[in-house]
């Protein structure tokens, strides 16, 4: 089958595309407000965008409370979901109007970023302490703006929980990611192989 994006006419019962860019890391975003109020939410458009500097970016689709934290105060934590607080990030997905505190919804404890102005879950075996260099409204090939917002952030501290590093790097089989498909589908991933480059062939030399 093939379709235009244009018209979105696939013939399918549901749209197929973030089924098919996945699986993809979910950015568990912890905010605080100009007001001192906090905010809890998960972002499926999420990913790292760069190691040098480290910059990390979530999307935001529509203007959502933690877009708008994050404009007010150019801070934001990246909370790693692991399979053990699957149904809490879950629970931090509802819609409630702004000022309403994620972190209690979720029964997950709110600690202050050392860094930055943001809270993190305690729980969480990762944290990345971000600041917000740069938030683009995206744009369509034809120009125009549309109602999806890219905010990028520098990552200043890291948080591990030691229980995930195992001979001296942090190992994902531990930690357990928890990624997001499409539709209302999750995954783990397991098993966690590795796999080297390959080497370039070494030329005889004349």
């Amino acid at each position: 089958m093939f379709y235009e994006t244009r018209d979105n006419r696939h013939g399918l019962a549901h749209d197929p595309f973030k089924a098919i860019v996945a699986p993809r890391p979910i950015g568990w975003i912890g905010t605080k407000g100009r007001d001192g109020s906090f905010n809890l939410s998960p972002y499926s458009f999420f990913n790292a965008v760069s190691d040098h500097p480290k910059i990390v970016m979530f999307s935001s689709s529509g203007r959502k409370d933690t877009l708008r934290n994050a404009e007010e105060t150019g801070a934001f934590t990246t909370n790693f979901v692991s399979a053990d607080l699957l149904l809490q990030m879950n629970a931090s997905s509802v819609a409630v109007p702004y000022g309403t505190d994620e972190f209690e919804i979720a029964g997950v404890t709110r600690l202050s970023g050392r860094l930055v102005e943001a809270p993190y879950v305690g729980e969480a075996c990762v944290v990345l302490e971000c600041r917000v260099t740069e938030i683009h409204t995206l744009k369509t090939i034809e120009g125009e703006p549309s109602d999806s917002h890219a905010v990028f952030g520098q990552v200043v501290g890291i948080h591990i929980d030691e229980r995930v590093i195992r001979e001296g790097r942090f190992d994902a089989g531990l930690a357990r990611p928890v990624t997001r498909m499409g539709y209302m589908d999750y995954a783990e991933i397991q098993p966690v192989f590795e796999l080297l480059r390959p080497k370039a062939p070494v030329r005889d030399q004349e």
